[in-house]
């Protein structure tokens, strides 16, 4: 089978702390030319920044869940919330789980979604399942883990549910970024390297608290599959502004106004300042906010729906049950390596 599933752990808990640091500024010349350097590394190293949006977009979406099902996932919100991040662990360890986070809609042609058959077996045949897995495979992954968490469902296997509910929730938000739609990923095609971080991860961290995320109850989705692609090519078609509004900010601030210094960890790593991004966001114009809003009720519309198409189960007897195995995958040690494409995330 060529999407399998994957054995799960607990994401550790990090506490995170960004502060801008004026006192570089102070460094001798030498100091600071020896110094970025390693701060370039330690960006790099540290540009995976999506666990806070990953995690919060978890743990609202159970409560858009109607009551048949609400009460099963707020028991768990704890463990659904925490292995959010869990597919990006995989990442580390795990050569085929790269391309399921992302798909380069743009290596497909001017008009791709009328190109690519949503369909995996017909997508092959038109284009090779080699050439689908080097462009990415994010909207047929998404209808993957909910056929995954349908069978969880109706055979009443609690870790199951459980690691496929997180999972779907991680692949259906990564749906929601538009850099996730691109081969210009990272802005690494026209001199922005770093803006996927920036969007997905810093603004989130920076602003998510002043979003709104009471999203409505969610509904049932006819077809997952098509819901996926419905998804994407909402995303894609942001990828320019993502891009180009970032590009025309750019052009107006200086590099010492553009860049600061963050604490994280207790570790010295340049980031975007606190005014750049600030005015990024609002340039933005609640870009960020609406696809985490979207994310949130897809979420739910897809645990919901396969509930659904499982039989509509009753979940009560898992809810107060055996609490999920606690399987063990640990984050990725400080400098370890993404087995595939590095910042897809």
């Amino acid at each position: 089978m060529l999407i399998t599933e994957f054995n799960i752990t607990p994401a550790l808990k990090t506490h995170e702390r960004f502060v801008i640091l004026p006192y570089i500024r102070y460094l001798s010349s030498m100091n600071r030319i020896c110094l970025l350097p390693l701060c370039i590394l330690l960006w790099v190293m540290l540009s995976s920044w999506g666990f806070h949006a990953h995690k919060l977009i978890n743990q609202m979406a159970v409560f858009t869940l109607p009551a048949a099902v609400a009460g099963f996932y707020k028991h768990h919100v704890d463990y659904i919330t925490e292995h959010a991040i869990d597919a990006d662990k995989r990442c580390y360890v795990d050569t085929a789980e790269s391309p399921r986070h992302f798909i380069d809609a743009d290596r497909y042609g001017q008009q791709p979604f009328d190109t690519i058959p949503i369909h995996w077996s017909a997508a092959i045949g038109k284009f090779t399942e080699r050439r689908l897995l080097a462009s990415g495979i994010l909207p047929w992954q998404i209808n993957r883990s909910y056929l995954n968490l349908v069978d969880a469902l109706s055979s009443g296997d609690l870790q199951r549910i459980l690691r496929h509910s997180a999972d779907i929730g991680h692949y259906v938000a990564d749906a929601h970024v538009p850099l996730h739609t691109t081969s210009n990923y990272n802005g690494q095609q026209t001199n922005q390297v770093g803006i996927h971080a920036f969007w997905e991860s810093r603004l989130p961290e920076l602003f998510s608290g002043s979003y709104d995320f009471m999203v409505g109850r969610a509904r049932y989705v006819n077809s997952p599959l098509e819901e996926a692609w419905r998804i994407v090519k909402e995303s894609y078609a942001l990828v320019d502004d993502v891009l180009g509004i970032e590009a025309e900010l750019n052009e107006a601030y200086p590099a010492d106004r553009k860049y600061g210094y963050v604490e994280r960890n207790r570790v010295l790593t340049r980031s975007y300042s606190d005014e750049y991004s600030l005015a990024y966001h609002e340039a933005l114009a609640g870009m960020v906010e609406r696809r985490m809003r979207g994310a949130i009720l897809s979420i739910g519309n897809f645990w919901y729906s396969a509930w659904i198409d499982a039989g509509q189960p009753n979940l009560q007897k898992l809810t107060f049950g055996n609490d999920a195995a606690t399987d063990t995958l640990p984050m990725p040690a400080d400098g370890q390596e993404i087995l595939g494409r590095k910042e897809w995330h």
